[in-house]
């Protein structure tokens, strides 16, 4: 069992009975029924209130006249979140932006977690990648079908009828194949990211390990919006309606 975050044991004595009640209605079991929740799960749950607090806030101070420094964050985030929409979704893509701008803000906070002391990145885990991996997945393909109803399965048929037999199994493992390829990009970076930072700060605690820091830095804003980016293209490919 791996080390407990501070935070993790705290949700642990607090939380640990509703947890495992939780778990048990959904018919899986705990690796501790002492601790059944997870590092992973106590760092989503925090940035997950990070950004309930913060949207709320932004919801609150809202003003036209004199907006404050948390709006004018929020603004650029959604201006840049929806100016990629435009370029890559095109028509429509207005309605994607509430997800995608939440996606890449939880996976950006997730990610930039591990370089707080005590605390480390849940995206490290693999099972919170798959997960994000997974909605994504349901969510494009629920808006392709919304967009396209029956004529949305072309998309897996190809243009011509006799090469139907062929080309269905072919995009059905390639639509799966995102999920893999969305999972591994963003486990695999955060994962590396976070060992060779420990390692350097094990071995030389002063000056070297900041310079790692900072690629951590890096690699964490990049795997969020590459995240954010496939999530489009694969709405863009879903929605589009010249299937």
């Amino acid at each position: 069992m791996m080390p407990q975050l501070l935070l993790t044991r705290t949700l642990n004595h607090y939380f640990a009975g509703p947890a495992n009640a939780l778990l048990h209605a959904v018919h899986v079991t705990p690796e501790s029924y002492k601790a059944p929740i997870t590092n992973a799960v106590a760092m989503e749950l925090l940035v997950f209130v990070v950004l309930i607090g913060y949207f709320v806030h932004v919801r609150l101070t809202l003003s036209v006249e004199k907006p404050g420094g948390v709006q004018h964050l929020a603004e650029i985030t959604n201006e840049f979140v929806s100016e990629q929409g435009e370029q890559i979704i095109g028509h429509g893509y207005e309605k994607f932006t509430s997800y995608l701008s939440v996606l890449a803000l939880f996976i950006l906070l997730c990610n930039l977690a591990g370089l707080v002391p005590g605390l480390e990145s849940p995206t490290a885990n693999v099972k919170v990648p798959l997960g994000l991996a997974l909605i994504t997945f349901v969510y494009y393909h629920f808006h392709g079908i919304r967009s396209n109803g029956p004529a949305y399965i072309k998309q897996f048929l190809g243009p011509v009828w006799w090469l139907y037999w062929l080309l269905f199994p072919i995009e059905i493992i390639s639509h799966f194949a995102r999920v893999l390829s969305l999972t591994v990009r963003l486990y695999a970076n955060m994962f590396a990211g976070d060992l060779l930072t420990m390692a350097f700060f094990s071995l030389i605690p002063v000056g070297i390990p900041l310079i790692f820091m900072g690629l951590h830095l890096g690699v964490a804003v990049i795997q969020a919006y590459v995240f954010m980016l496939l999530a489009m293209i694969y709405l863009s490919l879903a929605v589009a309606h010249d299937h």
